[in-house]
């Protein structure tokens, strides 16, 4: 990591400290500042948002139109604020990214979505904004009391994606630190082989995937993995009650939720008295919303989430859409932490992982990812994975038993179906040695199924 990058880091890091002692109205105060500072930008310097936000200049967030991928992609060299910036250059530079510091343009680190929820979109950010992300992600080792610094050399493992596109393997090529010696694996490779380089390395810190290190507390509670974290963070994916219980039973420790995206990069994370997950609201703020982008009231689960990054210059992100299903805490949840962001206790998934079925009443009915979880997260197995095809549901499972009854899934999984109303299909179970990853090392809990013309229409 460059020193200008350090320094910058370490700043900002100072600064986010000091908002933790910050009151609700300072805030939501320094929120008003910045949307102002982000939207002038904006309206100054890309062509896209000068047509988009046409006379809104003056209209609050909550009335200004939402932005999404497609739109992003579709307009991208106007939606950027660097005229020499074009989208072919962008996809060019990507095409020879490995795994390094490569940066476009001697200035821009690029990142691209995985795609998982139709075309991939291409992000880009200069050194502030990098350090920033930077920043953003240390701060949940801050709030968790991880301690890294000049005193305290603290050994960390990574186990997510190393392909030179993903935005964790942009993090590790922009990072080295003396401070944080990282051992950085692909949770694609072979269970085996990280199981083997994690015991030789012996982290104090390891990150990664929800579903990755659920598989890897039962890889310790069956005596093959052997290390002794003092913190563990789950992040990218859905973390079951059952995975949470399975890290706390392997290590002895409550493990820490972090919620990141590409696009924001952190948006909120758990504090050490682990009451639900802080909003980033000081970075990004985060609109929770159903389908027809109405505030989603506190307990209930949104449809998805628009989020306007605070900071972004190079690609203004303002009421971005995400298809993440979030629910705001109680407003009677306070944390005893102090700290003055806003709490969410809870993440569904992505849009793509709500399932649609035909209904007993006619039409469809959409079938949410917590109805999956009942009963999944009680079946005793090392990983699952529900997948809805055009001739039923079939559920793979690792690591199960084998005395593990299929019925035992089977049956509350079809009346967990009726009792949504669905005509239920037709539910087989397949035990597999691991649960199928995407090219970024990721296992979706839920995926759905999409005829043809859809994935057509979804990928053009």
């Amino acid at each position: 990591m460059s020193t200008q990058i350090i320094l910058r880091v370490l700043a900002l890091r100072h600064r986010l400290r000091q908002r933790d002692h910050w009151t609700r109205r300072q805030l939501k105060e320094h929120q008003g500042r910045a949307l102002h500072r982000l939207r002038e930008h904006a309206y100054a310097r890309s062509p896209f948002y000068g047509r988009f936000h046409k006379g809104l200049a003056d209209r609050p967030l909550d009335e200004l139109p939402v932005l999404n991928k497609e739109m992003v992609m579709e307009d991208f060299d106007k939606l950027v604020t660097d005229p020499t910036v074009r989208l072919e250059d962008v996809e060019a530079h990507l095409a020879t990214l490995r795994g390094g510091d490569e940066l476009l343009g001697g200035r821009y680190r690029v990142a691209s979505t995985s795609g998982s929820t139709g075309r991939r979109g291409l992000f880009l950010w200069d050194p502030g904004e990098w350090a920033t992300i930077l920043g953003s992600y240390n701060r949940s080792f801050d709030w968790a009391g991880v301690g890294a610094g000049l005193t305290h050399r603290t050994k960390m493992a990574v186990v997510s994606s190393t392909t030179p596109w993903h935005q964790s393997a942009r993090v590790g090529g922009s990072v080295s630190s003396p401070w944080v010696p990282t051992l950085r694996l692909d949770s694609g490779n072979p269970l085996e082989s990280i199981v083997e380089r994690l015991n030789g390395f012996q982290p104090k810190v390891l990150v990664a995937y929800a579903s990755m290190a659920h598989l890897l507390a039962e890889e310790q509670l069956a005596g093959r993995l052997r290390i002794s974290p003092g913190f563990v963070f789950a992040s990218s994916e859905v973390f079951t009650e059952q995975a949470r219980r399975r890290v706390e039973e392997a290590w002895g420790r409550k493990a820490f939720e972090v919620y990141a995206a590409t696009e924001p990069a952190g948006i909120a994370s758990e504090c050490e008295q682990h009451r639900g997950m802080h909003l980033f609201e000081d970075l990004v703020i985060t609109e929770v919303v159903d389908e027809n982008n109405k505030p989603t009231p506190p307990s209930v689960y949104g449809h998805k989430v628009l989020v306007t990054v605070l900071f972004s210059r190079t690609m203004p992100l303002i009421r971005y859409e995400m298809s993440d299903s979030v629910r705001p805490a109680s407003t009677s949840s306070h944390c005893p932490c102090g700290r003055p962001f806003a709490l969410i206790d809870g993440i569904q998934g992505r849009e793509e992982d709500v399932l649609r079925f035909p209904a007993t009443s006619g039409g469809q009915v959409s079938v949410q990812p917590i109805v999956f979880h009942r009963v999944m997260d009680a079946v005793p197995a090392g990983g699952w994975q529900v997948v809805q095809g055009p001739e039923g549901l079939t559920v793979l499972l690792s690591g199960v038993r084998e005395d593990f009854a299929d019925a035992a899934l089977i049956d509350p999984l079809r009346r967990e179906l009726e009792v949504q109303g669905v005509i239920v299909p037709p539910v087989k179970v397949r035990r597999v040695l691991n649960i199928p990853r995407t090219t970024v090392g990721k296992a979706p809990l839920i995926k759905a199924y999409l005829p043809a013309s859809e994935m057509l229409r979804r990928n053009p």
